[in-house]
């Protein structure tokens, strides 16, 4: 089995899981009502846009320390994301279904995160 390298950040799996939350996020929040859409819509909608776009960053930057710091701050991002979705569904925003779905997707983001930055710290 070979092993392929990583070109692009499009190829790092943590973005590949990233891109299908937002993708996600901004499915289900469609559905929110039209009140959120300066509250909560928004909040979880730029949260995923940062995760993957501090994922995105860190993967162009050199030092390892730069990466990891970048890693780090999608990760702060992925939590707020979790938070959110807590919110969301405690106040009848999401069904018990739809909030397992995405929150199990989070915590696999954050599992995959997690591993990238402890694949470059030395």
């Amino acid at each position: 089995m070979g092993t392929t390298k990583i070109q692009s950040f499009t190829d790092l799996r943590a973005w590949q899981k990233g891109h299908r939350l937002v993708l996600d996020v901004y499915r289900i929040t469609r559905a929110f009502p039209r009140e959120e859409q300066f509250g909560l819509t928004s909040q979880l909608r730029r949260a995923a846009v940062s995760f993957t776009s501090n994922i995105a960053e860190g993967f162009s930057r050199v030092s390892r320390r730069e990466k990891v710091q970048f890693y780090t701050v999608a990760l702060g991002s992925l939590t707020e994301i979790q938070n959110q979705l807590l919110i969301a569904r405690d106040i009848g925003y999401l069904s018990k279904d739809q909030f397992g779905s995405i929150a199990s997707q989070t915590v696999e983001a954050h599992k995959i995160t997690r591993g990238l930055v402890r694949s470059i710290r030395p």
